[in-house]
């Protein structure tokens, strides 16, 4: 089996990889009482290209489709495509995710909606939520503290004036510990990957000095090898001298075929095929608690990238309430009721 370089997804594993071609494109789901969706899609692009299997979300003749084009002071233009279409209900978004055949169709995406009563209000949750990717990988939120969590996951334009506000120096200084710690939760996460899948591809083969638990347990020895020969990392993983600091070097020969196979499987999965984009949700009512951003229109905006659910799932949820105003005239009325029938009581006892 031909073996790809370990370091090359290494180094890519929280890049962002963007398109030329590919549009800047924003869901925004109106959510309705009844637990109907008005959903819409604005896709924005330099180029006037717009293929459906390169989009990031799904749609098809059974929207309504209007293009337009804007032209800027300085006359660069900028092609839009917008796209509508109410969904009676969340199974009717999920079965469209299960169909997609665009740019992000192998990722597992589906909708929530849930609606309470509770007498004086009525409460709903909607959510948008990302299966994770990789089964042996870190919580990031094992790496970084509140802030930097905060940061982590805050859109690029938070990030951008944050980072050239009067705060500046601070904001760039906790982007530089986020960008340094989210390269060792990749690398560990890489690694517990490594693991995960060699001893399962080696069960019942192996030693107990090769199992799981063994091997997990050396895990940050393995994480320092791999930082300690980074500069020639290509070639001593190649030649198996790494690998056999790591298990021994009767284990790496003995065991070469489960390496290699362990490797295109890490490579297979971290390597996500997808295209980012940004969701914005409008709740009924007033929102009551929710984990997104407020955007400059004061609707709900949550950015999406693949390192957001390499290693957990990634849900965009907000909930809301509406005042149940019968309840309350209907409260009112037996309160009044409760209240007259004391007076009366306590006039004919006097």
């Amino acid at each position: 089996m031909k073996r790809k370089p370990f370091k090359l997804f290494v180094s890519f594993v929280l890049m962002l990889v963007v398109s030329c071609d590919e549009p800047k494109t924003v869901v925004t789901n109106l959510v309705h009482q009844d637990g109907s969706v008005t959903r819409k899609i604005e896709m924005r692009n330099i180029k006037n290209i717009f293929k459906l299997s390169g989009l990031q979300v799904p749609f098809d003749s059974t929207w309504a489709v209007n293009d337009t084009i804007e032209i800027s002071e300085k006359g660069d233009t900028t092609w839009i495509k917008r796209a509508e279409k109410l969904f009676k209900n969340i199974d009717e978004i999920n079965l469209t995710y299960k169909r997609d055949s665009g740019a992000n169709k192998d990722i597992s995406r589906h909708a929530g909606f849930k609606k309470r009563f509770k007498w004086f209000n009525t409460e709903f949750r909607f959510s948008e939520k990302i299966d994770k990717k990789l089964s042996f990988g870190y919580p990031v939120g094992d790496f970084l503290n509140n802030e930097e969590l905060l940061y982590f996951y805050s859109p690029e334009n938070v990030k951008h004036d944050k980072e050239n506000s009067v705060d500046s120096l601070k904001f760039r200084a906790l982007s530089d510990s986020v960008s340094h710690k989210t390269d060792t939760w990749g690398m560990k996460s890489l690694v517990s990957m490594w693991i995960g899948e060699f001893t399962y591809l080696t069960e019942g083969k192996a030693e107990n000095d090769m199992s799981m638990k063994s091997l997990k347990a050396r895990e940050d020895e393995f994480v320092n090898i791999v930082g300690a020969d980074s500069e020639k990392f290509d070639s001593l993983w190649g030649n198996g001298i790494i690998l056999k600091k790591f298990i021994g070097e009767d284990n790496a020969l003995k065991f070469k075929a489960e390496v290699d196979t362990a490797i295109e499987s890490v490579t297979r999965n971290f390597f996500v095929n997808f295209k980012d984009y940004s969701v914005r949700i409008v709740m009924p009512g007033k929102v009551i608690g929710t984990n997104g951003f407020i955007d400059s229109s004061e609707v709900l905006l949550w950015p999406v990238k693949s390192d957001y659910f390499l290693t957990e799932p990634y849900e965009m949820w907000a909930e809301s309430k509406i005042p149940n105003r019968w309840a309350w005239i209907v409260s009112g009325l037996f309160l009044v009721f409760v209240l007259t029938g004391v007076i009366i009581r306590v006039i004919k006892k006097s």
